[in-house]
C-alpha cells in the first residue's frame, strides 16, 4: 500500500520541530503560556530496546526547555502515531519512564494521532490493586482526524496550514481544503523553505487527482485576482523547482548507468579494483556486486 511506504516519522519530526512553538500554542495554549518556547533545544533522538517485543523503538521527538518561572529544564516529548496500536497508552508510559530514568527530569508527554480511522484513544495509562492505586500516568493527546479542518483556515498557524490533510473532511471537500491551504501560504507569507516544507507535507497526505486538479483550477478562478495571481506565482515556482531536481536526477542516473558500463568493462579486461574505483569514482560496494554479476 502507498500509506506503507510514506515515511510518516520523518514528516512529521521535520514539520514539528520546525514549528514547534506554533504547534504547542494552536493546541495545548495552557502548556504554552507556561513553557519557555523561546529557547527550545532538541536532543538527539533516543532509542530503547523493548525487550518482550524483541524490537527497537525510537523516541520522535524530544525538546529540551524550561518554565517560565521556574529554574531548572524540562523535556517535552510529542510522538506522532501514524497508526492504530493496542497498548499505546502502554508505550507511552515506557517511553515516559525510560526518558525520565535518563533524565531525571519533569517531562511533558504528548502524543499526536494522524490515522485516518476516528476512535477514542485513551490518553491514560494505570496500575494498581482495589486498595492501592499505584500509578495514573497521563499525556496530552492530539486525535487530528477529530478536528474540522474548516474551524482551522482562519489561522495564521503554518501548522495547521499543513495539518489541513490530515484533519475531518469529506471526500467531496478535498478540493476546498487544497484551496483554503493555499490561501492560508499566502496569507502567512512565509520564507520559500518552510512554504516548501508546508506544501510537501499536505501534498503527502492530499493530493488531488487529475479530474480534483481541473475542477480546484475553476474554483481558483472565481477568487480575487491578486489572491489567484500569488497562488499561481507559489505553483509556479514549485513546478519550476521539481523539474529541475527531475533533470538533476536525470543527469546523476545518466552518470552512474555510464559508470557501471565503463566498470564492468574495466573487470572483463582484468583491470584492478583500485584503479576502477579511481576511474569512474565508484565505490568497493558497487565494483564487488558488478563482479558478483559477472562470475
Amino acid at each position: 500500500m502507498e500509506n506503507d511506504r510514506i515515511d510518516h516519522d520523518r514528516l512529521f519530526k521535520e514539520l514539528l520541530e520546525t514549528f514547534f512553538a506554533e504547534f504547542m500554542v494552536l493546541f495545548f495554549p495552557e502548556a504554552a503560556q507556561s513553557i519557555d518556547l523561546k529557547q527550545i533545544k532538541f536532543l538527539q533522538q533516543e532509542i530503547f530496546t523493548d525487550i518482550t517485543a524483541g524490537e527497537k523503538r525510537a523516541v520522535d521527538i524530544l525538546a529540551e526547555t524550561r518554565l517560565k518561572n521556574e529554574s531548572g529544564l524540562i523535556l517535552v516529548h510529542v510522538e506522532p502515531q501514524a497508526y492504530e496500536q493496542k497498548k499505546f497508552n502502554q508505550r507511552m508510559f515506557i517511553y515516559f519512564s525510560r526518558l525520565y530514568e535518563k533524565y531525571r527530569r519533569r517531562i511533558l508527554p504528548v502524543a499526536v494521532f494522524s490515522y485516518d480511522r476516528v476512535r477514542d484513544e485513551p490518553d491514560s495509562f494505570g496500575l494498581g490493586f482495589p486498595f492501592l492505586a499505584v500509578l495514573n500516568f497521563r499525556f496530552y493527546k492530539l486525535e487530528l482526524k477529530k478536528l474540522h479542518w474548516r474551524e482551522y483556515i482562519r489561522s495564521d498557524s503554518p501548522v495547521a496550514a499543513a495539518l489541513l490533510s490530515k484533519m475531518g473532511y469529506e471526500p467531496e471537500e478535498r478540493i476546498k481544503v487544497k484551496l483554503e491551504f493555499m490561501r492560508m501560504l499566502i496569507r502567512m507569507q512565509l520564507d520559500p523553505a518552510r512554504m516548501e516544507l508546508l506544501a510537501g507535507f499536505f501534498e503527502t497526505y492530499l493530493k488531488l487527482n487529475h479530474e480534483e486538479e481541473e475542477q480546484y483550477n475553476l474554483e481558483l478562478g472565481k477568487l480575487d485576482r491578486k489572491e489567484v495571481d500569488q497562488i499561481m506565482q507559489i505553483t509556479t515556482s514549485w513546478h519550476e523547482k521539481g523539474r529541475a531536481e527531475g533533470i538533476r536526477e536525470g543527469i546523476k542516473e545518466g552518470e552512474t548507468k555510464k559508470a557501471l558500463e565503463t566498470a564492468r568493462a574495466a573487470l572483463k579486461k582484468g583491470l584492478a579494483e583500485d584503479v576502477i574505483i579511481e576511474i569512474t569514482g565508484l565505490h568497493a560496494e558497487d565494483i564487488k556486486k558488478l563482479k558478483d554479476q559477472l562470475n
